[in-house]
């Protein structure tokens, strides 16, 4: 029997690739309006090679750009980047369709409600409220909580233990494979992967014990294993 659902947040219940995506075009072009003189196509490869070796939470970002690019901090252009940016990330970023009516009828099954995320609590709390969700959850495990990142058991264990419930009485949804569902799976929780929210697309390799393609597809899920 289910008695707590633990969500993974970014490409999960939030578009965030989407966001960063549409926060960043707009950086650049605020930049490029300040006086930065690069393409637009080169500019982006840049930032996201940048995240990709210190991470998509890393908030230094615009400023080893500018460094890249002048070998020192030019404050007109990162505060032209700066402000595009945040006002860009405040329109974009918004729940997958369904997922408020989805953790709602969780809630009214009388379902513990979790979140395991790998951003750190500032982000997460902040995007969390920017799309009203910050009220449903029971419990909300970030990177600072345990200091690992999935699929450390950490972060798992924990939330298992704030809810006194046993590793198969809960069930881990993310899109990411190797993290949300190794991770959870580590610890003997069941897993459904989100492939609505799965960018890559890359072949699940991982056993799960369902395939999302919208997240409501889980409350089915759920009242079949608790015989509702």
């Amino acid at each position: 029997m289910l008695k707590a659902i633990i969500f993974d947040l970014d490409n999960t219940l939030v578009d965030f690739l989407y966001m960063k995506n549409q926060a960043v075009d707009a950086a650049i072009i605020g930049m490029k309006d300040a006086g930065l003189h690069l393409n637009h196509k080169e500019a982006k490869k840049i930032i996201f090679d940048i995240y990709e070796k210190k991470g998509y939470e890393y908030q230094e970002v615009l400023n080893q750009f500018i460094i890249s690019i002048y070998g020192e901090i030019n404050y007109k252009i990162l505060a032209a980047g700066i402000v595009s940016y945040r006002v860009a990330k405040e329109k974009s970023l918004f729940p997958y369709p369904n997922v408020n009516n989805t953790l709602i009828k969780i809630s009214k099954l009388g379902l513990k409600l979790g979140l395991i995320t790998d951003a750190a609590s500032r982000e997460a709390w902040t995007r969390l409220y920017s799309v009203n969700l910050h009220h449903i959850f029971d419990k909300v495990i970030t990177y600072d909580d345990t200091k690992s990142y999935k699929p450390s058991k950490a972060p798992f264990t924990m939330i298992l233990n704030y809810f006194n419930v046993s590793p198969s009485e809960a069930i881990m949804v993310g899109d990411w494979p190797e993290r949300d569902m190794e991770g959870a799976k580590n610890v003997g929780m069941k897993t459904a992967y989100a492939q609505y929210g799965d960018k890559i697309k890359n072949q699940l390799s991982i056993k799960t014990d369902i395939v999302l393609n919208d997240i409501s597809e889980i409350i089915d899920y759920i009242r079949k294993e608790n015989n509702l």
